[in-house]
């Protein structure tokens, strides 16, 4: 795990109220954020946002946007 992962996770999860969790063992090393983590050594997240099955609603873009937006502030500066 690259170093600061953990704080950077933290600093996201109270910026947006989304809930920091480990990714099981058994989906790890299967997607993107992985070989991402892996290639460059740099911390890497997966942001699950919105309910129910893809494509989500447009309905559900506003909510969505607000509650990221604080990662995406956060994640330009660091």
């Amino acid at each position: 795990m690259p170093e600061n992962s953990y704080e950077i996770g933290k600093r996201f999860s109270n910026v947006s109220g989304y809930v920091l969790s480990e990714t099981p063992y058994n989906s790890s090393f299967a997607g993107f954020k992985d070989w991402f983590i892996q290639h460059y050594n740099l911390p890497g997240y997966t942001i699950e946002a919105g309910f129910g099955e893809n494509p989500l609603p447009i309905s559900q873009f506003d909510e969505i946007y607000g509650d990221n937006l604080g990662i995406l502030v956060l994640g330009a500066v660091l």
